[in-house]
This record gives structure tokens, C-alpha cells and sequence, in this order.
């Protein structure tokens, strides 16, 4: 299971939400315990979460912090699941290797970065978890700072460089609150790709396709990435006027690794 580009949230206690986030076009559904949940429907959010098969696509289940009351039944009832673990509000390393215990190796755990303290044990938390993920509004009104692309720009750059540092997958980018604004969902998740980040966090099946094209690029990129490839020699050489050499090889690929198959 990889770490997915755009996984769609969708309530626990709504199992009858399940198949249709899986039929929405998402590359992961996250079956959510936590904010999504009310305490009283927890135990059923619970029963459902640990049950759940979505055809087609990857399963995760964001499990209640470690810290809170929920937790312990939590793991208790995911621990046979096939779905990878996102663990909210993670600051210590060890809550992480606790999940790893307690789920054996193979199935992904996302650390999801929420606070200042979150923040600054990102780096130890990068080693002991597949991926790193922004909860970008948490995260801002933890430290007392505007949600803004220009505020929250050394956080995004710590986690991308945590994550490259690590060995692990880009990071997830945190969600964009309004539903209905598709320009500003391909906004924010072009910028979260600018930034080093490899997916971004939705909670409306509308903001699937808008995620999808922010992380796609352009089609002038595609012909500027394949004429880079398709370019004769090892060493330097020019294309279209500028020295190609092997650091932009590999950003050429990357593109075109982003590219749209078919």
C-alpha cells in the first residue's frame, strides 16, 4: 500500500459513505475517528471502521490521538484490519513505534503533524512512520498564526525536508476548508506540490479532481520533460538553449512520473 496522492476523509459513523468515497475517483479512503465523530457514536464509527473493505482503492483509518480517552479501543479494534494507521496530533516517536507493535510491519502509519511540538519532533517522527501529513489549520492556531501560504511556509518546508531527510514519502498536505471553491482546492494542493509535498488531504469528493490536476503538470512541462529526456549524451548538453545535466534529468523525470498515464 502506498502513500496516496488524494485520500478523501469520510466519516466513521457513516458507513453508507464508505463505498461511495471509494467509487469518487480518491487514490486512498481514510475512515475517520476522530474529528469527524462525535463521542457518543465512537463505538459504532469503531465497529464500522474495523469492518470496512472499499473495493478498489486503499484503506486508512485516522485513529484518536494517543492522548486521548479513545485511543486504547481504538487500536484494539483496527489491529486486525488491513488499513494503514494516521495518527493524529503525533509529537512523540514512541506512540509511533507503540502502533507499529501493535499492527506489525507492512501496513503504513501517517504521522499527522498538528502542532508546534508536533513540528519540532518531526524530523525523529519521520523515522518511524511511512509519512508525514500537515493538519495545516490545528497547526496554526496552536502556534497563534494566519492560515496563510506565506505563515505556514517554514512548517511546509520542515516537513518536506524531514520527510527527504528520513528516506520516507513526500508529505501530505493539510485540507483546503472550502468545499466548493475548485480554483482555490488546485491552488492549494500546486502550491503543497511546489513545496515538496506528494498528496493532499480532502474532505469532499468535489476537491478529487481539482487535487488531481493542481498535482499534474502542465502540459508544457510534459514537453519540456520529454525533449530533456530524449536529449543525446550523459554529460551536459543543451536543449532549447539551457545546459541540461544530471540534477535536471531527474526533475524531468519526476515530472513525468506525475504525468497522467494513458
Amino acid at each position: 500500500m502506498g502513500i496516496p496522492v488524494t485520500p478523501l476523509f469520510v466519516p466513521g459513523d457513516r458507513p453508507e459513505r464508505f463505498a461511495k468515497a471509494a467509487a469518487s475517483g480518491a487514490d486512498a479512503v481514510i475512515i475517520d475517528l476522530e474529528d469527524a465523530v462525535a463521542p457518543e457514536k465512537k463505538p459504532e464509527a469503531r465497529r464500522a471502521a474495523a469492518q470496512a473493505r472499499p473495493e478498489g482503492v486503499p484503506l486508512f483509518i485516522r485513529i484518536n490521538a494517543d492522548q486521548s480517552a479513545w485511543h486504547a479501543e481504538d487500536m484494539a479494534a483496527v489491529r486486525e484490519s488491513p488499513a494503514g494507521i494516521i495518527l493524529p496530533k503525533a509529537e512523540e516517536a514512541a506512540s509511533l513505534a507503540s502502533i507499529r507493535a501493535a499492527i506489525g510491519p507492512g501496513r503504513p502509519i501517517i504521522a499527522l503533524i498538528e502542532s508546534v511540538r508536533g513540528l519540532g519532533a518531526a524530523r525523529e517522527l519521520a523515522r518511524h512512520a511511512s509519512a508525514l501529513a500537515f493538519g495545516s489549520i490545528d497547526y496554526a492556531a496552536d502556534l497563534g498564526i494566519a492560515h496563510t501560504r506565506e505563515a505556514l511556509l517554514w512548517a511546509r518546508s520542515e516537513l518536506a525536508f524531514a520527510s527527504r531527510l528520513a528516506g520516507i514519502a513526500a508529505p501530505i498536505d493539510g485540507v483546503t476548508a472550502t468545499i466548493g471553491d475548485d480554483a482555490l482546492t488546485e491552488a492549494d494542493a500546486r502550491h503543497a506540490m511546489e513545496m515538496g509535498f506528494g498528496g493532499k488531504l480532502l474532505i469532499h469528493p468535489r476537491q478529487v479532481p481539482a487535487a488531481r490536476r493542481g498535482f499534474a503538470p502542465s502540459e508544457a512541462e510534459i514537453t519540456w520533460a520529454r525533449e530533456v529526456l530524449s536529449a543525446e549524451g550523459d554529460g551536459a548538453v543543451q536543449v532549447g538553449g539551457m545546459m541540461i545535466d544530471a540534477p535536471v534529468r531527474i526533475r524531468a523525470e519526476r515530472i513525468l512520473a506525475r504525468a497522467p498515464k494513458g
